[in-house]
């Protein structure tokens, strides 16, 4: 069986072939018929696979609370893709950005200068890229704050990352349960334990 009646696909479907030397990060938003929150990393396109309901109860507690508690100059954002380089383009679960870095209604990503704060949930299928190959990628490209956040027994558990500067790497400075508490990137506090709260506003 052809890997396109396995995916449901007809047999004049044709796969999106790659040029020499990979995809580049403009042609993200140029090629037709990507599933939804494909990512680039290091050239090659990368596709989710469907979330978790801890994954998503886990963004949306996060977004929440960053858009609450974050100064008036900073918003939060969920799964907007990152042009780290030429050949790099993924996508965090959450962002911290500033305002002014809105381009408009159609803007599909950010500058790595301009993220403050990268955010992934890690899931089954992405733990390599969660846990070591983004971080490199987001600590050499300058993102001054990153969170990991994994699943222990249905609650977020935050492991909590700032930029050392002079070697381009993440120092590590908390893992926290049930509550986040921090003072950078700015005071936040946050009750982890109401990922699970339906209707419930965290914050």
């Amino acid at each position: 069986m052809s890997a396109a009646r396995e995916y449901g696909l007809d047999e004049q479907y044709e796969w999106a072939r790659p040029p020499a030397g990979g995809w580049t990060a403009d042609d993200l938003d140029k090629l037709p018929n990507l599933p939804p929150h494909t990512e680039l990393i290091d050239g090659s396109l990368v596709f989710m696979s469907p979330q978790t309901r801890f994954h998503t109860r886990t963004m949306r507690l996060l977004e929440n609370a960053l858009l609450d508690q974050a100064p008036e100059h900073l918003e939060a954002i969920r799964e907007m893709t990152v042009k780290l380089d030429g050949r790099n383009r993924p996508e965090p679960d959450v962002l911290v950005v500033p305002v002014v870095a809105d381009t408009g209604p159609t803007q599909t990503w950010f500058n790595p200068e301009d993220v403050i704060l990268a955010v992934e949930v890690v899931s089954a299928d992405s733990q390599d890229r969660d846990r070591e190959v983004k971080p490199r990628k987001y600590a050499r490209a300058g993102i001054r704050h990153f969170w990991r956040v994994e699943e222990d027994d249905g609650l977020p558990v935050v492991y909590v990352y700032e930029l050392d500067p002079a070697t381009r790497t993440y120092a590590h400075t908390g893992i926290h349960h049930k509550q986040l508490k921090v003072d950078l990137p700015f005071p936040l506090d946050i009750d982890l334990t109401a990922v699970n709260r339906r209707g419930q506003q965290p914050g």
